[in-house]
């Protein structure tokens, strides 16, 4: 019998990761999230059928490098590598914005993410396979008042094309995903607050509405599928039309549905 795909997620226990884990569980790999411990309990684990949680801070590059092994050791050759530890950054003008909270949102979002395709990327070279995606953003390609997670998230799609090249050759894919708005628990509790107003962040969007996770996820899941075998160092937007859609105000905005 062959073995199982195995599967890596950062940022796992919440959000697009969360959806990641999920389903790469119900298309039958061994999964293994890498997050902070306060978000998880072993409940959580078993309910979403993870084969293991390891508390890891994406920045510790001595932890990042111990946990390659030790899974490795444990499981075998890991398959995909899905980037999705992050954080989220205050709306606030460059002269307002502290530099500690610039630090950590392009720490984490940046370096981490190179990081962990760092470690783990080189090992699928060393072996002659493996495919890796990480989390960029919509913010990626426009600008917007997110003057530290724009530019990581850029940062990002570029590093991915980098990648892709460095390891073509050593059969490893690497992409990216460019998430539009997504309703993930953290987007929630804004909303709930009053801090974002949701008709807002969708009237943009070619669609008028946003994205759930699990369609993050099913695009995640594509790039690290056969599927995409000739796919390799794109930023592939999953954003209900956001892109295409947010500079129409230019001329009018955009039509409504039409009538059969």
């Amino acid at each position: 019998m062959s073995k199982k795909p195995l599967t890596v997620v950062t940022g796992g226990a919440s959000g697009i990761g969360a959806a990641c884990v999920r389903h790469h569980v119900q298309r039958g790999d061994e999964v293994i999230v890498l997050d902070l411990p306060a978000g998880w309990s072993d409940h959580k684990g078993k309910e979403m059928g993870v084969t293991a949680f390891h508390a890891c801070d994406v920045l510790d590059d001595q932890r990042v490098r111990d946990l390659a092994e030790l899974i490795e050791n444990a499981h075998g050759p890991i398959d995909y590598l899905i980037n999705s530890a992050g954080i989220l950054q205050r709306k606030l003008p460059p002269e307002q914005l502290p530099m500690d909270h610039w630090d950590a949102v392009t720490n984490i979002d940046l370096r981490g993410t190179y990081l962990c395709c760092a470690v783990f990327g080189a090992r699928m070279a060393a072996r002659g396979y493996g495919a890796i995606v990480n989390i960029a953003s919509v913010t990626s390609f426009r600008s917007s008042p997110l003057h530290a997670y724009g530019p990581a998230k850029a940062a990002v799609a570029s590093l991915t094309m980098g990648l892709a090249a460095e390891w073509g050759r050593s059969g490893v894919r690497v992409n990216a995903v460019a998430p539009g708005f997504t309703l993930t628990e953290g987007l929630q509790a804004a909303i709930d607050r009053g801090d974002r107003d949701p008709a807002e962040l969708c009237a943009p969007s070619a669609m008028n509405r946003l994205v759930m996770p699990d369609e993050d996820a099913d695009g995640i899941g594509f790039l690290l599928s056969d599927a995409a075998r000739a796919i390799t160092g794109i930023t592939m937007p999953i954003d209900c039309g956001w892109l295409c859609g947010s500079n129409w105000d230019t001329w009018g905005g955009m039509q409504g549905p039409r009538k059969s």
